[in-house]
């Protein structure tokens, strides 16, 4: 399955947010502050998806987002967040799409596998 990489500021949504995508395959690598260490952390495991929380204003992800995107452009980027207007916040910003807290883990599997490519595939190239 694919390699993931999630943030969020709050611990028991990162440990949750690990253990389900663990259970479901994912090779999880869980942060839980937004800072400059998600740059050091894509360029040693080479993620498929990199999930960053939005917080109310979302400043330190916004940052972090035009970073990761000048240095890793076709990266996708999703944001999380319970901010009821994300889904405008998100693309307005720079993300390739957003999760809305809480989530449904059936949806949230649906969104990240729409952002990996098959595993099959990449196998046979």
């Amino acid at each position: 399955m694919g390699k993931i990489i999630v943030q969020d500021n709050d611990k028991s949504i990162l440990d949750i947010l690990t253990l389900v995508l663990e259970m479901e395959g994912f090779q999880v690598c869980a942060m839980q502050h937004c800072d400059e260490n998600i740059l050091e952390m894509i360029d040693h495991m080479r993620p498929h998806i990199v999930v960053l929380d939005f917080k109310i204003n979302g400043e330190d992800c916004i940052d972090i987002c035009t970073k990761i995107k000048a240095k890793y452009p076709h990266l996708p980027l999703l944001a999380i967040s319970c901010n009821t207007n994300i889904q405008e916040q998100s693309s307005q910003f720079g993300f390739d799409g957003y999760i809305s807290k809480p989530f449904d883990l059936d949806l949230l599997y649906s969104i990240l596998r729409s952002h990996i490519p098959n595993q099959k595939e990449a196998s046979i190239n």
